[in-house]
């Protein structure tokens, strides 16, 4: 039964989001339910395609992303892949009319990470619009439920708060980037020449973003609020604790925020919606 695979697929999203990343997961569950399967099967996507460029090494990176590449196409083409996570996907393109030029934005900033390279401001720019914008964009296309005029009314500030995400996991994961994957974003960024001015102009940058993207949550449809809502305050005080840390430890480990304190900000998101904070 046709039902009982997309189902199936849909269950597949869920799990790749849980299993992978329990602050999405968490945000998430603070959409309304209408929301959740179609915000699971985005997340799939964008996480398997991540993975190809990310963690793949033994294999031919560029044929493994080329193929998925071909593979998406064809799914929305067709409406029905074979592969769980595009069948899922494809359904959530058709049903809310995700613009494939979005899509096809990420994948090329996809294939920007096959290759070691170091970033001006121009591709800086350009990959934040693939690895970022557009998938903040994707998700809008389901909050506002194809209301063509409240997505052109809040795109900016859905890019923005998705540019600011960005970033901020850059910083978070400067050492690992640069480490294991040979990356490094910041335009013109040497990591000999990193320090704390350079540290605080990217932090200047980052707020900016936050600042434009945090006038779009509070505008967003009440089903969705509360969801990007926690997601904000996450990234935030991911922000705040980076912000106090020193250049030695980012150079040397991955700044997290444990368990215990993602529930507290999920608790006083949740408290401050109740009351109308947001």
């Amino acid at each position: 039964m046709k039902s009982l695979f997309d189902s199936i697929s849909q269950e597949m999203s869920e799990l790749t989001t849980k299993r992978y990343s329990t602050s999405f997961s968490m945000g998430i569950s603070l959409l309304h339910k209408d929301l959740h399967k179609p915000i699971y099967s985005i997340y799939g996507f964008v996480r398997f395609s991540d993975e190809i460029v990310d963690s793949f090494h033994d294999f031919d990176k560029k044929a493994l992303l080329e193929d998925f590449k071909n593979q998406t196409h064809q799914a929305i083409q067709s409406k029905i892949s074979l592969n769980p996570i595009l069948n899922s996907f494809q359904w959530v393109v058709n049903t809310y009319n995700i613009p494939m030029d979005l899509i096809n934005t990420f994948l090329h900033s996809m294939e920007m990470d096959l290759e070691k390279q170091d970033y001006d401001k121009e591709t800086y720019d350009k990959y934040i619009l693939g690895s970022a914008e557009v998938v903040g964009l994707m998700c809008l296309c389901v909050f506002v439920d194809g209301n063509i005029k409240e997505y052109e009314a809040l795109k900016p500030s859905a890019m923005k708060l998705g540019s600011a995400f960005q970033k901020i996991n850059f910083l978070r994961d400067l050492s690992t980037d640069f480490q294991e994957l040979g990356r490094t974003y910041f335009p013109g960024l040497s990591m000999n020449e990193f320090n704390a001015q350079i540290k605080a102009t990217i932090e200047a940058d980052i707020e900016i973003d936050f600042k434009a993207g945090y006038e779009g949550i509070k505008k967003l449809p009440k089903k969705a609020r509360l969801g990007v809502y926690l997601a904000y305050r996450y990234y935030f005080k991911l922000f705040k604790k980076i912000k106090n840390t020193s250049i030695e430890k980012i150079l040397k480990e991955r700044i997290r925020i444990p368990n215990n304190k993602k529930i507290g900000i999920l608790m006083m998101s949740y408290l401050k919606n109740r009351i109308n904070k947001i």
